[in-house]
C-alpha cells in the first residue's frame, strides 16, 4: 500500500512535517517499501533532500539513494554537511557514484571523489566521460582548499578580435558551455586573460562591435593555488562576482564564482568556531567513536592544565580552612577571568584569521585590550568590592576581591591577545589551543592573587 508525502496542517511547523515525513521514509525503507520510499522524496529539493539524507542512519542513507536510482538528484552530494558526503562516498557503489559525479560540477565532484582512497577514486574516474575525468583530474592535481580544487573548469573564452555577433552566435551553438555565467573571459592566443566582459553588456551592444572595444581590461585573476581563505578576503575586498583562475604560467584553467566563496566563508567560520571550542573538524553525523577522538585530545591535555591550577588551590588550603568566605568566592574570581579572556581571545583569532591584526598594528592593539582590561577590572571591582564587604561583613576582604579581580582581567586581557599571537608566530593554529591556554593563565593568576592577598591581608 502507498502512502502520500505528509501535508502541511494549519499551525503545523516546518520541522513537524519534516518529522512526519522522517518518521515515514525510515519506516518505508525498513519495510522495503520502495515506490513509498519515492513517494515520500519527491520533489524535494537538493537542500531539503540533503538535511532528510543527514537525519538518516548510514544505511538507511545507501539504501535510500540506492532505491532512487536514477531519480537521485547529484546535486543532493554537494548540498551534503561534509562528513555525511564522505561517508555515503565510501558507501557506495562506485558505479553509482560515478553516475553522480559525472553530473556535479567539477568542484562539487572533486570535494566527492577526495575523500576516497586512491584505488577507488582510479575506478570512479575510470567509469566517467573522458571529457569529465581530464577536467576532474586537473582540479585534483591541486592542493586541497585552494582555488585550483575549487574552480569550475566550464567557462566562456573568446578573442579580442571577434564581434559581438560571433560571441553570441558561439554561445548559442557550443555544447560544451557552463549552465549558468555572467562573466566572458577575453584571452590571447597564450590563453591568458587581458579582459572580462559582463554578460548583460555583450547583450546591450551592436552585433558589428569588436571585443577588445567592450572588455574590461583590469581583471583581478587568482592563482590556482591560491588558498581559498585568502581568495574569499580577495573576493569581500574587491567585490567580485567570479574570478578566473590562472595556472603558474598565468594561462586560463578555470573560474571561481561568488557562490562558491560564500561556501567558503561558511566553512572556514563553521572550522574556526569548533577549533575555538576544541573540536576540530567534528561533524553532527560523526559516530560516537569518532568525536570522542576529536574530543579527548584537548579535554585530556585541559584535564593536566586544570591540575595546575589546583595545585595553587593546594599551596593556600590552611588559608581557605581558617576562611571559609574564600572558597566562596574564589568561582567569582575564575569565571570573570575566564569570560574575560575569551572575549580578547576570540577578537582575536578572527582577527589573525581575517589578516585584520599583524606586525602593523600589533603594539597598538595589545595595548588597546590591555587597557580595556583594566578598565574593565576597575569598574568590576568598584561594583564587587562593596557587594562582597556588605555579605560578609569584612571590609578587608571587599578590598581583596577587588584587587584580585582587577589583576585577573588585566591579566585575561593581555593573555587573551598575547597567546593567540604567539601561537600564530611559531607556527600554531591559535583556534585550536589558545583556550587551553588562556583558560589556565587566568585560573592560575586569579587564584593566586585572590589567594595569596586574602593570605598576607586577612591571616
Amino acid at each position: 500500500m502507498s502512502q502520500e508525502a505528509p501535508e502541511t496542517e494549519a499551525g503545523d511547523s516546518q520541522e513537524t512535517v519534516n518529522g512526519r515525513r522522517l518518521e515515514a521514509l525510515r519506516l518505508a525503507l525498513q519495510e522495503g517499501q520502495a515506490a513509498n520510499v519515492r513517494v515520500l522524496t519527491h520533489g524535494l529539493r537538493a537542500p531539503d533532500l540533503a538535511d532528510l539524507i543527514e537525519l538518516l542512519e548510514p544505511d538507511e542513507r545507501v539504501q535510500l539513494i540506492q532505491i532512487l536510482g536514477d531519480d537521485f538528484d547529484p546535486e543532493v552530494m554537494s548540498e551534503l554537511e561534509e562528513g555525511v558526503r564522505d561517508q555515503l562516498a565510501e558507501a557506495l557503489p562506485n558505479e553509482v557514484l560515478a553516475r553522480v559525479i559525472t553530473e556535479l560540477d567539477t568542484d562539487d565532484a572533486a570535494y566527492v571523489l577526495e575523500s576516497l582512497d586512491k584505488e577507488d577514486q582510479e575506478d570512479v574516474l575510470a567509469q566517467m566521460p573522458s571529457s569529465d575525468r581530464i577536467a576532474l583530474e586537473r582540479n585534483l592535481e591541486y592542493p586541497e582548499e585552494t582555488a585550483g580544487r575549487l574552480m569550475q573548469t566550464d567557462f566562456v573564452a573568446v578573442p579580442p578580435f571577434w564581434t559581438v555577433g560571433r560571441v553570441i552566435d558561439h554561445m548559442r551553438e557550443a555544447d560544451d558551455l557552463p549552465e549558468t555565467f555572467t562573466d566572458i573571459f577575453v584571452v590571447d592566443p597564450s590563453f591568458r586573460v587581458i579582459g572580462t566582459i559582463d554578460l548583460s553588456r555583450l547583450l546591450r551592444t551592436k552585433r558589428e562591435v569588436l571585443v577588445e572595444k567592450i572588455m574590461e581590461a583590469d581583471q583581478h585573476t587568482v592563482s590556482a593555488t591560491l588558498d581559498q581563505e585568502e581568495m574569499a578576503r580577495q573576493f569581500e575586498r574587491y567585490d567580485l562576482k567570479s574570478a578566473p583562475v590562472v595556472d603558474a604560467n598565468k594561462r586560463l584553467v578555470g573560474v571561481v564564482t561568488v557562490d562558491d566563496i560564500v561556501e567558503v566563508i561558511e566553512d572556514e567560520t563553521d572550522e574556526d568556531l569548533r577549533r575555538l571550542a576544541g573540536v576540530g573538524d567534528e561533524s553532527i553525523g560523526d559516530s560516537v567513536i569518532t568525536t570522542v577522538r576529536s574530543r579527548i585530545v584537548w579535554l585530556a591535555i585541559n584535564l593536566c592544565t586544570a591540575g595546575l591550577a589546583a595545585s595553587v588551590i593546594k599551596q593556600f588550603d590552611a588559608s581557605i580552612e581558617q576562611m571559609v568566605a574564600l572558597a566562596v568566592l574564589m568561582p567569582i574570581v575564575a569565571s570573570m577571568g575566564g569570560n574575560a579572556g575569551t572575549q580578547t581571545m576570540a577578537v582575536t583569532v578572527r582577527a589573525l584569521a581575517t589578516k585584520d591584526l599583524g606586525p602593523a598594528n600589533r603594539t597598538r592593539i595589545i595595548l588597546r585590550e590591555a587597557a580595556v582590561g583594566l578598565i574593565n577590572g576597575l569598574t568590576l571591582a568598584a561594583i564587587l568590592g562593596p557587594i562582597v564587604f556588605l555579605w560578609f561583613g569584612i571590609g578587608t576582604l571587599g578590598i581583596v576581591i577587588a584587587v584580585a579581580l582587577i589583576i585577573n582581567l588585566f591579566t585575561a586581557a593581555v593573555a587573551g591577545i598575547l597567546v593567540p599571537l604567539t601561537l600564530d608566530r611559531l607556527g600554531f593554529d591559535p583556534a585550536v589551543a589558545s583556550a587551553t591556554f588562556v583558560t589556565t593563565t587566568t585560573d592560575v593568576i586569579g587564584f593566586l592573587a585572590f589567594l595569596g592577598l586574602a593570605t598576607l591581608v586577612l591571616l
